[in-house]
């Protein structure tokens, strides 16, 4: 989606017309409609792609919203402890009410979700054929229902506005959406932009949605939920669809995190796109994943923000392909090849997914080319080997089917065949095999985004901050408070209806 910058300034204008809590005392506009804004299908589109700019910025995809998604895992750790503090509070579960990546990513996603709104008002405006229109509503209703999904994992019920806002004095009042309210109507957009988007964008772009995009998400969410049934039909359909759609694994796992590669990848179904070298307005397509992760003090010239524990890496099989594609444990000091106990700031093996292949980035790996994926192929296959666990009381040939063609893929090493992960056999309690599930998408999805919710749909931080087994132990984490993210008090401070989550 090579033109998202040139939708920005369009869609930040009908994102800051409509809502934005932090910025409602300071720039209380809104009386714009979009009727007077979007005369054709382009202008609605236009707005579509501007969202999709800001979904590709600092406060999001670009780093901070990301990283608090990485740090609230057992998967990173902070290395360099001089980082900023807020960073920390994430990492360490001390969050308070003025934590400065919520401070970050909470507005942008509501100029997102306005963005969008207002695409969705100004389509409706049109009087088109549904033919004509729908399809392009069905993209804005999927970035929409992508947004909330965000939201409600990480802060429980919400304000849920689903209309373009010409009186910003009404949103200071909004209270919460029950969450399960929240879900409901992000299923909704879901089942619409399945019905109207197309099998697969022109060019066959996959940072733009389509049909298995939106059964994908489909089927996460109802995974999260725990409707093991409805999950398995999405993520069936869309295996039984794979090459209408063009969904397959990449037979090499490292092509999936060389960046000069992600628009040719037929393994994703939804990613994040960023366009090296390039800086628009409000830090959008400011990638600095790369640095956050890549190694200070070494000729890579990161910044050792996430970085993870010892434990994390030596509990990790050497025999695995994917332990090397997700690891740097050597790097060039000075020209000369180190070991990773030669790190000078965090003596431990580093994130290699971002640092590695960052394409046309600057020399700490910032602004970057990489697609950041949001669902992937091998996401479905997993997806549909633990609801069919769950639905059938235990693993039968299919969902251990699904777990061996990820294994067969991680144990090619850049095409030399080896023996290791073994295939999935026969026998295992339905339990056992949940648990190898959820080992496989922590391997499988390391450093992706995906580890905090699978601990919390799973209620399992008590086993992996507090059990024996801790990849990174934190011993006050707390399940009553820590699964939820806090409401800021500035927001509170605007909006009196909005109540505090527990713990905060």
């Amino acid at each position: 989606m090579k033109n998202k910058l040139h939708s920005l300034l369009f869609s930040t204008l009908v994102g800051l017309l409509g809502f934005s809590c932090t910025d409602l005392e300071e720039k209380p506009i809104g009386v714009l409609a979009p009727e007077g804004l979007f005369k054709t299908v382009t202008d609605v589109q236009t707005a579509i792609n501007g969202a999709y700019g800001h979904i590709a910025s600092e406060p999001l995809y670009g780093r901070n919203f990301v990283l608090a998604l990485m740090l609230k895992s057992d998967m990173a750790d902070i290395g360099d402890r001089t980082t900023a503090a807020a960073r920390q509070q994430v990492n360490d579960f001390n969050m308070d009410a003025s934590n400065g990546l919520v401070a970050s990513f909470w507005p942008r996603w509501y100029i997102v979700i306005s963005s969008v709104n207002a695409a969705i008002r100004g389509g409706e405006s049109l009087g088109l054929p549904q033919e004509q229109i729908n399809p392009t509503l069905a993209e804005a209703r999927f970035v929409r229902a992508f947004s909330y999904f965000h939201l409600v994992q990480n802060f429980g019920a919400i304000p849920y506005i689903d209309a373009f806002v010409t009186d910003p004095e009404s949103v200071k009042s909004i209270s919460k959406t029950p969450e399960e309210e929240v879900y409901a109507r992000i299923i909704a957009d879901l089942e619409f932009a399945k019905q109207w988007l197309p099998d697969q964008q022109p060019a066959d772009v996959r940072t733009r949605p389509t049909k298995g995009s939106a059964a994908t998400c489909l089927a996460s969410l109802y995974l999260t939920q725990g409707n093991y049934q409805k999950a398995y039909t999405e993520a069936k359909w869309i295996i039984d669809n794979k090459d209408k759609f063009g969904y397959r694994l990449e037979a090499d796992f490292q092509d999936l995190y060389i960046s000069t590669k992600a628009d040719q990848l037929k393994e994703t179904i939804f990613a994040v796109d960023f366009i090296g070298q390039k800086v628009g307005n409000d830090a959008t397509n400011d990638d600095l994943m790369g640095a956050i992760t890549g190694i200070r003090g070494t000729d890579q010239n990161g910044w050792s923000v996430a970085v993870p524990t010892m434990k994390v890496y030596t509990s990790w099989d050497s025999r695995d392909y994917r332990k090397k594609v997700s690891f740097e444990d050597s790097m060039k000091i000075g020209g000369v090849v180190k070991p990773y106990t030669a790190f000078p700031t965090a003596a431990r093996p580093h994130i290699a997914k971002f640092a590695r292949y960052p394409g046309n980035a600057n020399s700490e790996g910032r602004y970057s080319d990489h697609n950041y994926f949001c669902f992937r192929y091998a996401e479905v296959l997993l997806i549909a080997a633990e609801a069919l666990a769950e639905v059938n009381g235990g693993p039968n040939e299919e969902a251990m089917g699904y777990i061996n063609q990820i294994r067969a893929r991680a144990r090619n090493w850049a095409g030399k065949q080896t023996a290791f992960p073994a295939n999935v056999t026969s026998g295992l309690s339905k339990q056992a095999f949940i648990d190898l599930v959820l080992e496989e998408r922590r391997l499988e999805l390391a450093f992706e985004f995906k580890r905090w919710y699978d601990i919390k749909r799973r209620k399992l931080g008590d086993m992996v901050f507090k059990g024996a087994n801790s990849l990174e132990p934190h011993a006050n984490f707390t399940a009553d408070r820590d699964y939820l993210m806090p409401f800021l008090s500035t927001e509170m401070t605007i909006n009196p209806a909005l109540t505090q989550n527990p713990g905060y």
